[in-house]
């Protein structure tokens, strides 16, 4: 399988393939340049791949105590009750480039709360 990828000559952005009257065209998302594809046929097939997971993957439980007990524990005062023991898990709540979300489950009064970097 060959993937091809063109940056814009013009600003240097990843373009994308775009069927434009019937013809397979790179499209730069960021200034508008185009150029017609090599063998510019709608017969030029673009691959994309979603990817899905399945409800046990999408799903965190904390409320299940044989669980809870397998997550790690960490040094982490809690801000309800003042213990100072918790269990935690990370989470990548946002972008793939910015850090993931840690939360925290207080072991004493089961409090959750989250810390971002």
């Amino acid at each position: 399988m060959i993937i091809q990828m063109r940056f814009c000559p013009r600003c240097g952005s990843l373009m994308m393939m775009r069927n434009i009257d019937g013809r397979m065209t790179w499209v730069c998302p960021s200034c508008g340049h185009r150029e017609i594809a090599e063998g510019g046929s709608p017969a030029l097939s673009i691959l994309r791949q979603q990817i899905r997971h399945s409800e046990k993957e999408r799903i965190i439980v904390v409320n299940d105590q044989k669980k809870l007990e397998a997550l790690p524990k960490t040094r982490a005062i809690c801000p309800k009750c003042g213990y100072y023991e918790a269990y935690y898990w990370v989470v990548q709540t946002r972008r793939a480039d910015e850090p993931p979300t840690r939360f925290f489950k207080c072991a004493q009064c089961g409090h959750v709360w989250r810390e971002y970097d």
